[in-house]
């Protein structure tokens, strides 16, 4: 098994959309990429620990290519607005891939090279070294899908 990280807005539904991919073994929402220790979502959402809200996927590559979950984060969201995605506003909202070794940073490289050809806007989209991740509050896993919704807006 392999694990990958993404930040692509609000991640209740980031989490939803690669949930359903066959090979996603499990997955989590949390926190990455910023200064505090175990933060809060109150202290996340404050849009002063620099954390993303993101979604740790767990995923088996002989089911399914990272490549292919970087061609779902692109498709789920918009990479060309910085820290916003619809009405969410703040850092926490940002479009970021935390990469987990030498593989994915360049396939996540030449995946933003790619999408920025067929989008006429710049892509604000952070490639970063994986950091700490940090598990969201449990009534965050899974939320759409616990309350019977497919989507956020």
């Amino acid at each position: 098994m392999e694990k990958a990280i993404f930040g692509a807005g609000c991640f209740w539904g980031v989490e939803a959309a690669f949930r359903k991919i066959p090979g996603v073994v499990s997955t989590r929402v949390g926190y990455s990429g910023g200064s505090t220790v175990n933060p809060t979502y109150r202290q996340v959402c404050s849009d002063l620990t620099g954390h993303a809200e993101v979604v740790e996927v767990t995923f088996n590559p002989e089911e399914v290519s990272y490549e292919f979950l970087l061609e779902t984060f692109w498709k789920i969201h918009d990479p060309t607005t910085l820290n916003r995605q619809g009405p969410d506003i703040g850092s926490q909202y940002r479009s970021v891939i935390f990469f987990v070794n030498e593989a994915q940073e360049q396939a996540a490289r030449q995946s933003l090279e790619q999408e920025q050809q067929r989008l006429s806007r710049p892509i604000v989209t952070q490639i970063e070294p994986a950091r700490e991740f940090y598990q969201a509050e449990d009534y965050h896993q899974q939320y759409l899908e616990k309350r019977g919704l497919g989507v956020c807006h």
